[in-house]
């Protein structure tokens, strides 16, 4: 298991997919930290 593997994590990020090991980043996670930013 490792790079290959479409299965594992590491799999997913050298593939550049997503799924239940690895979910894609929320949107409204995003949206928060670019506030915070500004109202810096």
């Amino acid at each position: 298991m490792g790079k290959g593997d479409r299965k594992t994590r590491r799999g997913k990020l050298f593939m550049g997919s997503y799924g239940v090991r690895r979910p894609k980043p929320s949107t409204i996670n995003r949206n928060k930290r670019k506030e915070a930013v500004k109202d810096k």
